[in-house]
């Protein structure tokens, strides 16, 4: 379901995936990473090779501790790998950068600034003017629908108030790719219904490049265009599953349910 770039962006992309699509946004090559232990080198990821299209919606999916939030840490740059490359549009990654947004699973929200100031406060690090961040701040509100708690404190908001400021802080600065670490798991099943719901809504508008981690097979399938699917001791991806169900989908659907299955199968392989 990833669109085609527009002819200037795809002169900066890779010119073909691995599997074979037109364009790579996002491309990993044998990425390992390996932690220093006491009782010797702990091995996160093992050989990694995935490639990511422009505007491609991707669920990682996988048990604690198989490397899943390792991976993103990697494409965000917060990390560097051992062996292998991550690189975006054809470039390798060598730290953070303004092109990647991140959304954490505990909100990381100011206490002391309103959600309006939260949402600016990359926008202000920028030192873009105050008209222009007052406008952005206002579309982003309307986007995540808070324009009602603007002025309130982190502290007034439930936790999937909290987690759409914390998208909408992201998406404020305008990041080609949107890193998302389980950012639902500690909701309730209602509000992470919702708010997966209300995510699909925002990314369909403003088509980003998005990656979300999640330990819930149905999450991935509710969300992912595919499913990449990672085992543990060492992280490598054991399968990646197309999902060509039209949005929004339908959880209880027969074919929503043979997914299901078919993912879990890979998962527990």
């Amino acid at each position: 379901m990833s669109a085609e770039p527009t002819a200037e962006t795809a002169a900066t992309l890779t010119p073909a995936g691995l599997d074979g699509r037109p364009h790579c946004m996002i491309g990993c090559r044998g990425v390992t990473k390996t932690f220093p232990g006491t009782g010797g080198d702990f091995v996160a990821l093992g050989g990694v090779d995935l490639d990511i299209a422009p505007d491609e919606f991707i669920t990682v999916l996988g048990p604690s501790g198989c490397g899943k939030s390792t991976l993103l840490n990697l494409i965000a740059g917060f990390d560097l790998p051992t062996a292998g490359t991550v690189s975006v549009a054809g470039s390798p990654v060598t730290g953070p950068s303004p092109d990647k947004g991140v959304v954490f699973q505990d909100f990381a929200l100011f206490p002391w600034l309103t959600v309006r100031k939260n949402i600016a406060y990359g926008l202000r690090e920028k030192r873009l003017p105050k008209a222009e961040i007052r406008e952005i701040v206002d579309a982003m509100l309307d986007t995540v629908g808070l324009e009602r708690v603007a002025d309130h404190y982190p502290h007034q908001l439930s936790g999937g108030m909290k987690q759409r400021v914390s998208i909408a802080r992201v998406l404020a600065i305008d990041p080609r790719i949107l890193l998302l670490d389980e950012p639902f798991g500690a909701l309730d099943e209602q509000r992470r219904s919702g708010l997966q719901d209300e995510l699909l809504r925002i990314w369909q508008q403003r088509r980003k490049t998005a990656v979300f981690i999640t330990h819930s097979v149905e999450e991935a399938i509710v969300l992912g265009d595919r499913v990449v699917v990672i085992a543990a001791a060492p992280g490598r991806v054991t399968a990646v599953v197309d999902v060509t169900l039209e949005r929004p989908r339908d959880r209880t659907s027969d074919a929503f349910n043979a997914l299901r299955r078919e993912v879990t199968a890979h998962l527990w392989s």
